[in-house]
């Protein structure tokens, strides 16, 4: 079973030319062809925090949102929402505590394929060092407490290509590399990543370029092509 997972800060919907566009958004997720979606910055900041993407907008462009059940107006915690293709079954999903001094969170979804269940956490983690850290662990014993197998996404703001809080993953885990997505225009950090259990596979991994993904927010989007072995 082949998966494409994608994940992308889309900055509140608001690109770099300053205006707030969801149809611009769901262009650039069509252009990724992903079937699963975590997303990043998903949610008004202020208020009742309101989804930035309309559901009618996500129905139209065939997308589900792993529904979270807490806010009537959001589909995210703090900022974080997983979006997933019709024909894939959408068995939960539930927000997970992380140690914060900012307002950061993580989302957990359970999926089923083709009777295959799996679980993913999309995640904007910290800008501190030593509570990355802590979030990753956080978000590791979560994932693991399901014995199921787990593709983990978003912005972990961590600058270091190796080593910082990409290590807090330890053995059986695969952080993969797709490459610089931060700033969107001139790219420098690897700053978005997705990370998968070892029941997958990676066939490839990039950041999406294009002309509508450098100018729709100031992250560009990561994607990946991962099997999952029988």
């Amino acid at each position: 079973m082949r998966l494409t997972f994608a994940s992308y800060n889309i900055h509140k919907a608001v690109g770099l030319d300053r205006r707030r566009d969801p149809e611009r958004i769901l262009k650039v997720l069509h252009e990724l062809d992903a079937d699963v979606v975590a997303l990043q910055e998903a949610d008004m900041r202020f208020g009742n925090r309101a989804a930035v993407l309309p559901k009618g907008l996500l129905e139209e462009h065939h997308w589900q949102v792993a529904a979270l059940s807490m806010k009537p107006s959001g589909m995210a915690w703090h900022g974080n929402a997983v979006l997933v293709r019709q024909g894939i079954e959408i068995l939960g999903a539930e927000p997970i505590a992380l140690p914060v001094l900012e307002p950061r969170g993580a989302v957990c979804a359970h999926l089923r394929v083709q009777a295959r269940a799996f679980q993913v956490v999309g995640m904007h983690l910290d800008l501190s060092g030593l509570l990355r850290r802590q979030q990753v662990r956080a978000v590791l014993a979560h994932a693991g407490a399901a014995g199921q197998p787990a593709v983990l996404m978003g912005d972990l703001n961590e600058w270091a290509p190796r080593g910082g809080a990409l290590s807090a993953f330890g053995t059986g885990w695969q952080v993969l590399r797709p490459g610089r997505s931060f700033p969107s225009r001139s790219p420098l950090a690897q700053l978005d990543r997705i990370v998968h259990s070892r029941e997958w596979r990676c066939e490839g991994a990039a950041v999406h370029h294009s002309a509508l993904a450098a100018v729709a927010s100031d992250h560009l989007p990561v994607r990946a092509s991962l099997t999952l072995a029988a």
